[in-house]
């Protein structure tokens, strides 16, 4: 009932940026909160950053001054802009969202997308 659509990923080279948005849409009620994650191969998936209704941001150190997230909450649709990006952040990332719908009664469910290939390399 709710879908999380990515868009943006590609190649880069290092040093320079990409954004990713990612849109819900759905019979959804609220978003409590939307982030982004990676996975690199063979690695375990980790958080890149997450924006929560009120505002408040958290990021990975590894990307903190690099990486920007943002939220439009008209458009249920959350943004990650990367900077000065590196070999080490390539990777699938996916979106992540905490969403309340009709049929969670009343408390908020785990929603992700699909994941967009990230690369960069020279």
């Amino acid at each position: 009932q709710v879908q999380l659509v990515e868009s943006g990923g590609g190649l880069v080279k290092p040093g320079e940026s990409l954004r990713l948005s990612c849109a819900a849409s759905g019979r959804i009620i609220s978003i409590v909160a939307m982030g982004w994650y990676r996975q690199a191969p063979g690695k375990q998936r980790e958080l890149v950053a997450h924006i929560r209704n009120a505002g408040d941001k958290q990021y990975a150190g590894s990307v903190q001054g690099r990486f920007t997230i943002s939220r439009d909450n008209g458009k249920n649709t959350v943004y990650l802009q990367m900077n000065n990006m590196q070999p080490e952040d390539t990777a699938v990332y996916y979106c992540h969202a905490d969403i309340v719908t009709p049929y969670g009664l009343g408390s908020p469910e785990e929603y992700w997308g699909q994941g967009t290939q990230v690369t960069v390399s020279s």
